[in-house]
């Protein structure tokens, strides 16, 4: 979701080195979990055309209506879900969109999120919401009035790697109640004696308490688990980020899964069973250029990392079984399908050479 936006202009981070890294191709499927203004799944749809779909997800419904205006021109091409990325497996087996050839995390907040009138910056006076969605209960002005100070401490250290924390939330509890962005900030300020150098010293302590607001670390992780099993053989997993915490998991989660054994040094032989499901595509972070940065300030701590999806033929083949088994009867009549469902598996899996492979299918379930 990373983008610079005014009234004129959407343009994502790294927009060419998505669709390089994603190798995006006509007439494939594709997933945007984090759609934001639709910007990078525009340039998707556009060089995935004619032929390409993409699957839009959004826990921010105001975020899912810019970009249903965006992609108004792909609209038969599209599919928009309000609903948070941690529920990534469902959501695909609920519409049938799988397997795919590409999916694609920016987890950056988009500049009309942080224009907004809910919290997510202290450029702007508001009330301390920080909130992706309205359903969510937990709320920034909640944590910063009734947590204790030592746990409000623990998660501006943790979440915000702030060296100062303790500091900071024994001048938040002190200053109950905060009620909005510009006095919170003011607190912190009061609290580090000031403003020092380029980086504003409430910018960590803002940044903890969304991503504790929003889960944001967990659901990382969850959903870049079930991201592996929707992905087709030879599909592109690409990840942006924007701090250490997030770039870590994304970097320990490629690693584990681009390796057959992740038994302990100590132990002399396998006992784990871990076979490899992706390869590692990007051997360094892909960062912006010096030019982007120029244009897009904000995306100047962006962090692109890749994977490709390895698997042998017969566990794909089971794979994609076992994901329709689970999926016969919770797809709704009139989904969202294209093509049918023994086409998609057949044109999925021909590089395979199954052999029978209509007949198969055709075995196990009654069409």
């Amino acid at each position: 979701m990373g983008v610079i936006m005014s009234s004129q202009t959407h343009i994502p981070v790294l927009s060419k080195e998505v669709i390089e890294y994603l190798a995006v191709q006509p007439g494939g499927r594709y997933i945007d979990c984090t759609l934001g203004g639709g910007g990078h799944a525009a340039a998707i749809l556009e060089h995935s055309s004619p032929g390409g779909q993409l699957l839009g997800i959004d826990a921010d419904p105001d975020a899912i209506e810019t970009a249903r205006k965006r992609l108004a021109p792909y609209r038969d091409s599209v599919l928009l879900i309000d609903d948070n990325f941690v529920n990534l497996r469902d959501i695909c087996l609920r519409y049938d969109f799988f397997p795919v050839h590409g999916i694609l995390f920016d987890l950056g907040l988009s500049t009309f999120q942080l224009e907004s009138k809910r919290g997510f910056s202290f450029q702007h006076d508001s009330l301390l919401d920080m909130r992706f969605s309205p359903n969510q209960k937990t709320t920034a002005g909640e944590i910063v009035n009734t947590y204790p100070e030592a746990e409000l401490a623990r998660i501006i250290k943790t979440y915000g790697e702030e060296i100062f924390a303790q500091k900071i939330a024994r001048h938040i509890v002190q200053s109950r109640p905060v009620r909005t962005t510009l006095e919170l900030a003011e607190v912190i300020e009061r609290a580090l004696g000031g403003r020092k150098g380029r980086i504003h010293p409430a910018t960590r302590t803002f940044q903890a308490l969304r991503i504790v607001v929003n889960r944001e670390l967990d659901n990382l992780e969850s959903a870049l688990k079930q991201s592996v099993d929707l992905l087709g053989f030879g599909g592109r997993l690409i990840v942006i980020s924007y701090h250490s915490l997030e770039d870590r998991i994304v970097k320990r989660f490629m690693q584990k899964e681009s390796k057959d054994c992740i038994c302990p040094p100590e132990v002399p032989e396998c006992r784990c069973g871990h076979r490899a499901s992706l390869k590692i595509v990007t051997k360094k972070i892909i960062t912006p250029s010096p030019e982007e940065v120029e244009y897009n300030p904000r995306s100047r701590s962006a962090r692109l990392r890749a994977a490709e999806r390895v698997i042998s033929p017969n566990e794909q083949y089971e794979k994609a079984f076992e994901q329709l088994n689970c999926s016969i009867g919770v797809v709704p009549s009139g989904s969202w399908r294209r093509p049918a469902l023994v086409e998609k598996l057949r044109k999925t899996f021909t590089s395979l050479q199954i052999n029978n492979f209509t007949d198969a299918v055709m075995g196990r379930f009654k069409m």
